[in-house]
């Protein structure tokens, strides 16, 4: 769908960067860089961090596909995708558990501890995967309303967005990117409420909210997926997690649940839109926002412009910033020669390559919402693992186990090679749900399997009979 690249939406764009850039604090030591403290070494605020969790993960892909749910299966569509941010609270509690009963400092320093060094090795791997995933995933929405894949204005105002958010990414590091997503929050609060005041009066809020129906084939299957997802999607995204490590625990585990209290209503809110283009006849064609937008006139299409732009940008500033502390710190840590924080150089070199590695994607052509379900179908054997922990002190099997099933089941996924006999009902997402069903159950008897034959070698009867 072309969209009118006129003056005003280059102009909001150069705006954008510009205020973003000069808003952002400068950070002046490592500690300020890669953990967010202020000049003088205090940690994140719980306001700053609520707000931080909360935009942060209001990608700019993820409020398009709650859109374009909406209008497929109406409030259902909707509640499936808002669900996902239920996973933030549920990943603050097991954070909280982690710190408290561990004294781990990260994740990969938790991993190690129990599972050992490859299976912090492996899991690094995953999350650099997911980080990759949401570079070009967020440019290419922001692009969609500068133009359609193939033409110049789709490709320039991706890059051009993508080199602002790099800009004051490099001069803040996470420091700057917890300040500007307070600002990109009430941002995207204000104009969100915008497009409520829009299609509430032509739709009605009791004609949105009763359509769609509860049913398999109408979006209770991804519903039911978002359910199974909870304990294993939130821990392959660093953007979230790194954010749990910032501050002490009862302050990070009160701004995870409000956080992601705030962020359901906010997608769920936002997925109303689709219900009013299901209503009103409007096709979306895999970008509701701008078709609504369209439909809605020039004023419209540019409060979902600007709800893009500062939902993009939180996240892929966030995304930069977990690029170089995963690269620059974790990986040199389970190498064995992390000694202190590495120089804000090193982490700067981090941001600029993947800023343009992770572009290269939105060049070949790619499906959103993919990006999202693929990628949470292969973790999910980091379920087991963190909800389980505690029923061991070192099983690196059950790491394996756990997490290498889930991983092939994912790429069996994406290759088309699950057979039909997985499936759960008969809607779209049903080989989805079947996948993600059994595929639990499997990664989870992989989890205990050796603790299991552990106990059994240990019985007195088989003491007894060696």
């Amino acid at each position: 769908m072309a969209l009118d690249n006129s003056l005003l939406f280059w102009g909001f764009l150069l705006v954008y960067g510009g205020l973003m850039y000069w808003l952002s604090p400068r950070s002046r030591s490592a500690a300020s860089f890669y953990r967010g403290a202020d000049a003088r070494g205090n940690p994140v605020g719980q306001w700053s961090l609520t707000a931080s969790v909360f935009i942060s993960w209001i990608f700019a892909k993820s409020v398009t596909n709650a859109a374009n749910l909406g209008e497929a299966y109406g409030v259902v569509g909707g509640l499936a995708y808002a669900t996902y941010w239920l996973s933030i609270p549920a990943a603050g509690y097991i954070i909280y558990l982690i710190r408290t009963q561990t004294g781990a400092d990260s994740l990969q320093h938790f991993l190690t501890s129990r599972f050992g060094r490859l299976a912090a090795l492996s899991f690094a791997v995953a999350i650099l995967i997911r980080l990759y995933n949401e570079v070009w995933s967020n440019t290419a929405v922001v692009g969609g309303y500068f133009g359609v894949p193939g033409e110049p204005g789709y490709y320039v105002a991706a890059l051009l967005f993508t080199a602002f958010t790099l800009a004051y990414s490099l001069k803040g590091g996470l420091r700057s990117s917890i300040f500007t997503d307070l600002i990109q929050a009430v941002v995207f609060v204000f104009f969100v409420g915008a497009v409520l005041f829009l299609i509430l009066p032509q739709s009605g809020p009791e004609t949105l909210l009763s359509t769609g129906r509860f049913e398999l084939g109408s979006g209770l299957d991804l519903l039911l997926v978002a359910g199974l997802q909870l304990f294993s999607y939130p821990f392959h995204d660093p953007v979230l997690t790194d954010r749990g490590f910032v501050n002490n625990e009862k302050i990070m585990l009160k701004s995870f649940v409000v956080a992601g209290l705030l962020g359901f209503v906010a997608v769920f809110a936002f997925s109303l839109l689709g219900v009013h283009a299901q209503l009103q006849g409007i096709e979306g064609l895999g970008n509701t926002p701008a078709a609504v937008g369209k439909a809605m006139g020039l004023a419209a299409l540019c409060i979902m412009s600007i709800i893009m732009m500062t939902s993009a940008g939180s996240t892929l500033d966030s995304t930069f910033n977990s690029f170089a502390k995963s690269l620059a710190i974790d990986l040199p840590r389970l190498a064995g020669r992390f000694q202190e924080l590495p120089s804000v150089r090193v982490g700067a070199v981090v941001m600029v390559v993947f800023a343009i590695l992770g572009n290269l994607p939105m060049f070949a052509g790619t499906d959103i919402l993919k990006a999202t379900t693929i990628s949470g179908t292969m973790v999910m054997g980091l379920a087991p693992v963190f909800l389980f922990y505690r029923f061991t002190r070192w099983s690196p099997w059950s790491f394996h186990l756990s997490f290498w099933t889930g991983v092939v089941l994912g790429l069996l996924l994406a290759a088309g090679a699950i057979p039909d006999a997985w499936r759960i009902g008969d809607g779209a997402y049903g080989l989805l749900l079947g996948v993600n069903a059994w595929g639990l159950l499997l990664c989870t008897a992989g989890f205990f399997l050796p603790l299991v034959l552990r106990r059994l070698a240990r019985s007195p009867q088989l003491g007894e009979a060696r």
